[in-house]
């Protein structure tokens, strides 16, 4: 495993840390999922704390996901009931919060991607928790969407927190980039926005990712610092990771494009009708997050030169998306994309 940051190499091989004890937000999405097992692996002792099951199914998810760690259960929006149902006054090395708003519309995203990461970092705090990982998101970088302020909001309150930090910011996702293999597998076209040159990214794989999010804990470098993080190179444009499938599924690549002037137009006029019609504003906002994801680069971005740059994007770990989709295809993975279901 190596971290690359511009153009230069940094081993991560190194005797191996004490064991922490870590209180874990987030646990059961995708990304949490894989840190739980990665400080599992790496010996740390983890508390997860969780939203109340709904039903007897969920219980029944949590009793097998959870099954070798400790597991409590609790609201996420309340510093008070943090405390006494999660931390219970007892001493933790860190916090690592992977929870994320499930859309991304502005009520869900205040209440979770800000609401809840302040009652967390408050509780935090109460309890004398020293460090404090979070999960953030690289498109923080250009906010014009409800998320992303929500997001920002709350990484400025953890740096003037007193607590030391660390914010990591994924450039993308390969369960958001892996929503057109079943349609190309049928034989249908890959679909893209304007030419599929419009962006690119150096997506990170979910073990990688929270390899790099439990190093954090023992890796000074990453303290008190906003951390850029991808996967491999070179970057990826969507007509290119079209080409990638095509290849790994035997098939001639066939693409369809769609106008990016075309979600301008939804975006506008479900914004009219949202004004009588409540969900509707929802969809509008959906809408938005999807015409950004098509027009703006998941890279660092250079504000000097107004441009992203993919040299100045560090790369962590060895898993390529087509290395997922391989899985995918094999049965040896499973993307849940909730309420980010595009292209399928």
């Amino acid at each position: 495993m190596h971290i690359t940051h511009a153009d230069h190499v940094i081993g991560t091989s190194a005797p191996s840390p004490p064991a922490r004890r870590v209180f874990l937000v987030g646990a059961t999405g995708t990304i949490g999922r894989a840190t739980l097992r990665a400080l599992v692996r790496h010996g740390h002792d983890v508390t997860c704390y969780l939203r109340p099951p709904r039903d007897a199914r969920q219980t029944a998810e949590y009793a097998r996901l959870f099954a070798d760690v400790s597991m409590r259960t609790g609201v996420m929006d309340r510093a008070d009931a943090i405390v006494r149902d999660g931390l219970r006054g007892e001493r933790f090395d860190a916090v690592i919060s992977c929870l994320a708003s499930r859309t991304g519309t502005p009520r869900d995203a205040w209440a979770v991607d800000h609401d809840a990461h302040q009652a967390l970092l408050a509780a935090a705090r109460e309890c004398g928790v020293p460090q404090f990982v979070l999960l953030s998101a690289i498109c923080v970088q250009k906010p014009v969407l409800a998320f992303q302020q929500a997001k920002l909001a709350f990484e400025r309150s953890l740096m003037a927190s007193g607590l030391r930090y660390s914010i990591v910011r994924p450039t993308a996702f390969f369960k958001s980039l892996s929503g057109q293999l079943a349609r190309v597998q049928a034989g249908k076209p890959f679909l893209l926005f304007g030419d599929g040159r419009l962006t690119a990214c150096t997506p990170i794989g979910d073990d990688d990712l929270a390899d790099y999010l439990v190093g954090c804990l023992e890796e000074p470098t990453r303290w008190n610092r906003v951390l850029p993080i991808g996967g491999p190179k070179p970057a990826l444009t969507p007509r290119e990771q079209g080409e990638q499938l095509f290849a790994l599924v035997g098939m001639p690549p066939k693409f369809s494009q769609v106008p990016v002037a075309l979600l301008s137009v939804i975006i506008a006029v479900l914004g009219v009708l949202g004004r009588v019609v409540p969900s509707l504003a929802e969809k509008a906002e959906l809408a938005k997050i999807g015409r950004y994801y098509a027009t703006e680069s998941m890279l660092v971005w250079d504000a000097e030169r107004a441009r992203y740059d993919v040299d100045a994007t560090p790369s962590y770990g060895a898993q390529t998306l087509v290395d997922h989709w391989r899985k995918l295809m094999q049965g040896d993975a499973v993307d849940d994309r909730g309420a980010h279901r595009v292209f399928t």
